[in-house]
């Protein structure tokens, strides 16, 4: 795969690769992956606390859909791997065979559960982290009226300022002196519509 291939997010669509992504050892490995590449199974052992067989089975499965490769490069049995993809999405809503959205809604729901553990873990830890990070690290909470189209436009374009700093995933030379992986964790939804739910 070329280096611009790497960059690019890979759009899903096969339920057996989103069913293939949809685990939380799988999620982590392509974490650890994003914060450091390449590694070999037993680093990312290391980083996540799973065993290397484990690590190395997962690899291999992430590797036979397409979310992994092999670096090449490592000596003697030491065998690094890299991401086959800067990240990836998918659009649940506009999948119209029943298998792919089966898979796509497992996928999400494995993604939430993550992404709310980590929060909580990340509300637990902010008391102990260095003042300047404990600033801009937390949350906020806004209601805005909006169309459909327009909710739609406002994605894109907190997606593009956050792009602005892509290159700095791939190419650790453009990382500026004291700069650490910072994860944006956005949720949006039509506010009326858990109003209904809590009645």
């Amino acid at each position: 795969m070329t280096s611009e291939e790497r960059t690019h997010h890979r759009q899903l669509s096969d339920p057996k690769a989103m069913r293939a992504v949809a685990h939380p050892t799988r999620l982590a490995i392509l974490e650890a992956l994003s914060r450091r590449e390449p590694l070999t199974a037993t680093e990312v052992s290391e980083m996540i606390g799973e065993s290397p067989t484990n690590c190395a089975f997962h690899l291999r499965t992430l590797a036979k859909y397409g979310f992994v490769e092999e670096a090449g490069g490592g000596p003697g049995r030491r065998r690094p791997w890299q991401r086959a993809h800067i990240g990836f999405g998918y659009d649940e809503s506009g999948m119209e065979e029943p298998e792919a959205r089966i898979a796509a809604g497992v996928l999400t729901s494995v993604l939430w559960e993550r992404w709310l553990a980590k929060l909580a873990r990340v509300n637990s830890l902010r008391g102990s982290f260095p003042e300047d990070w404990r600033k801009i690290t937390g949350v906020s909470e806004a209601v805005f009226y909006l169309t459909p189209e327009e909710a739609e436009a406002f994605q894109e374009e907190l997606v593009a300022v956050l792009f602005r700093y892509r290159e700095r995933l791939e190419d650790p030379g453009l990382r500026p002196a004291g700069s650490v992986p910072i994860e944006l964790i956005q949720f949006m939804f039509p506010f009326d519509a858990i109003q209904t739910e809590e009645g």
